[in-house]
């Protein structure tokens, strides 16, 4: 599943994936339970392809990000944990992208991006990164 079909909704824990779309929204599976909810147009969700991380030079999508971090722990959950310090986490968050931007790139950013790339690890959902970013690298040739 590529990361058109995941997404975060604000004010739950977690991700989820879209299921289906109804008339006033869509219903989504807890990737963390996999509890299916309803969730109307008015709330607020974000698609994880159209999420992008600041850096000095520009905006790096997370599905980057993702393969950055996947490459750095070879594909395990990562060596860091969401509850570690602010310093722990900025650090390793240097060694995955080095010029991310500090002064807009906030620690609770870094332990979301840390925790969704666990959980898409934990279900097996990082393959299909490699696989758009190949396809991508293909066109451009």
């Amino acid at each position: 599943m590529s990361l058109d079909k995941v997404i975060s909704i604000s004010g739950k824990p977690g991700l989820y994936k879209l299921i289906t779309q109804t008339r006033g929204g869509f219903v989504a599976e807890s990737l963390v339970d996999n509890k299916r909810i309803s969730v109307s147009i008015q709330s607020n969700v974000s698609v994880l392809s159209e999420i992008a991380i600041y850096t000095l030079t520009e905006e790096v999508p997370l599905r980057q990000v993702f393969l950055n971090i996947k490459k750095k722990e070879n594909g395990e959950p990562t060596s860091v944990k969401p509850k570690d310090s602010k310093d722990k986490l900025e650090e390793y968050f240097f060694d995955v992208l080095p010029d991310y931007d500090e002064d807009r790139v906030y620690a609770s950013d870094i332990k979301k991006v840390i925790q969704w790339y666990n959980l898409l690890q934990q279900h097996d959902m990082l393959n299909d990164l490699e696989v758009v970013e190949e396809e991508a690298s293909n066109e451009e040739e």
